[in-house]
């Protein structure tokens, strides 16, 4: 149990007049000293620069964002930035930090404890939060009632290795790897069941709306699925040879901002992703051909690479992506809370005497 705050802050909405000091303290939580916190996954280095994978700009706020600080004497000392999901009723703690060596912790409790409540009035079925294993990050979100569901492997891909050509028409057809459409949705449920354990699929419970929905929506969820609000998203199938079922699934988001490009595979363990990932690199390199920062360009736009995560059941996807040039940087903790509460859905049972 934690022990029983002290502190005299408060926990509330941000507002406008709050973004001069959010900025402030946004740089400050950028750094990597001792006294600060955050969620973030810090990928640092030559190959990449530094880049973190759940703080982007302030700026980048969407029209789905929900935004908490904590005041305290007139000062703002942590923010919580949420993203909504009005389709599926689903928060994403994208972004959590404070400042202070001694304080960091609780201010960061307390911001969580508050969206929890505040979820809960406003009806969301889950809570989403991916975070590395470093700072208590788990062990806060476990305190505030979490669920940790699963781990995955984060795969980078430094941009100084050049991207495949892009494949032809011809010889993705000779793959069986063609775009996804809605008529997909069955086929894709199936495979994303067919891979998945049992209580993964009960906790996140897609619906076949939302495979429909490829190309604008983002599942199979991710610890990453933030950054593909600024990316384009293209989806595609691998047909089994025997074309009674997909063999695979692909996503791709080539990004629009400063972060790096997306690859998501998913696959029956008997198939072999080589392929599908190389079409998926040639198709990043047809979409920024020409771009800043593409092969040849002269450019630093788009220069970050290529990130991927595999879920810790899903191998030997991993090797496949190691033997495309990926070099693992991190394991990051899943975790979810559920705000409502599960009930026996109603069912006939045999009459007896």
């Amino acid at each position: 149990m934690s022990p029983i705050s002290t502190r005299q802050g408060r926990v509330r909405a941000a507002r406008l007049t709050d973004l001069s000091a959010l900025g402030e303290l946004s740089r400050v939580c950028q750094g990597d000293r001792p006294e600060t916190r955050s969620l973030g996954l810090p990928v640092s280095g030559p190959p990449i620069g530094v880049f973190s994978l759940f703080r982007l700009p302030l700026g980048a706020f969407g029209p789905q964002d929900l935004l908490y600080v904590y005041e305290e004497n007139g000062r703002l000392a942590g923010f919580l930035r949420v993203e909504r999901d009005s389709q599926r009723d689903e928060w994403t703690i994208v972004e959590l930090d404070a400042i202070g060596a001694n304080d960091a912790g609780d201010i960061r409790f307390r911001l969580v404890q508050h969206l929890i409540r505040d979820s809960a009035r406003r009806g969301v079925v889950r809570v989403h939060v991916a975070c590395a294993n470093t700072a208590g990050n788990v062990e806060l979100f476990m305190q505030a009632g979490f669920a940790r569901y699963g781990e995955e492997i984060i795969l980078v891909r430094p941009p100084g290795l050049p991207l495949p050509e892009p494949w032809t028409d011809e010889a993705a057809a000779g793959h069986g790897i063609r775009p996804t459409s809605a008529l997909d949705s069955l086929a894709l449920a199936r495979l994303y069941a067919g891979v998945t354990p049992l209580p993964v699929q009960r906790l996140e419970a897609y619906r076949l709306p939302d495979w429909e929905r490829q190309g604008t929506w983002r599942i199979p969820r991710s610890s990453l699925a933030p950054i593909l609000r600024f990316a384009d998203v293209e989806s595609f199938i691998q047909e089994a040879p025997a074309g009674s079922s997909p063999a695979a699934f692909l996503q791709v988001g080539v990004a629009k901002e400063d972060q790096p490009h997306y690859l998501k595979v998913v696959a029956r363990p008997e198939t072999d992703t080589g392929p599908l990932i190389q079409f998926g690199l040639g198709v990043i390199a047809a979409r920024t051909a020409g771009s800043p920062g593409s092969p040849g360009s002269g450019g630093d736009h788009h220069s970050h690479g290529v990130i991927a995560p595999v879920r810790t059941y899903e191998a030997p996807i991993n090797r496949r992506l190691e033997e495309a040039g990926f070099d693992p940087v991190a394991t990051v903790s899943l975790l979810m809370k559920e705000t409502l509460v599960r009930v026996a859905e109603p069912a006939l049972v045999p009459a007896t005497r």
